[in-house]
């Protein structure tokens, strides 16, 4: 005999449980060790090791800076309930530039001043990131739009074409003005 106690269960379940209670406490083992890649990458995308997002979209030239600019997810935008959709976006600052920005905002269109520049992003400067509002108003056709703030109080803005800086958000927009036609 093997020297484990095995009891005396009586009904077909019971004899089950007690033959493969092993293998299934060897899977509960096994099955966190394979969703823990998964894990790790969306850890490094976090942290910023596994690049500044799942797709970079381009170089923005807003007055004498560049900026790097990135989509977190190559998803369509997410719906955020009374929120609306949202979509988040990565950013990195130029070497050097740092002190004298501000802030960063982005927003879908062309913002009418200041105050409306949109969502502020936020972070360290070789990873900035913002949640941005997809506005119901907005269209295919329209930019995405960052403003620089410096700290003398001048801005710049950039545009980047939706299509561009996100492909997932662009046909999103298109498919959304289709159907309300």
């Amino acid at each position: 005999m093997s020297g484990v106690a095995r009891g005396n269960a009586s009904t077909r379940w019971g004899r089950w449980w007690q033959n493969w209670r092993f293998h299934l406490s060897a899977l509960a083992v096994i099955a966190p060790c394979i969703a823990f890649p998964a894990f790790l990458h969306q850890a490094r995308m976090f942290t910023g090791e596994a690049g500044l997002g799942a797709r970079e979209a381009g170089v923005l030239q807003a007055g004498p800076y560049a900026l790097r600019l990135a989509e977190f997810n190559t998803f369509e935008p997410m719906d955020a309930g009374i929120a609306g959709p949202r979509k988040v976006f990565t950013l990195a600052l130029c070497k050097g530039c740092e002190e004298s920005i501000r802030a960063v905002h982005v927003r879908i269109g062309k913002p009418r001043s200041l105050r409306a520049a949109g969502s502020l992003f936020s972070g360290v400067p070789e990873r900035l990131s913002a949640d941005l509002p997809v506005p119901d108003s907005a269209r295919p056709e329209d930019g995405l739009w960052v403003t620089v703030e410096e700290w003398d109080g001048s801005s710049h803005k950039a545009e980047m074409p939706l299509e561009q800086a996100s492909p997932a958000t662009f046909a999103w927009l298109a498919r959304k003005q289709e159907t309300t036609k």
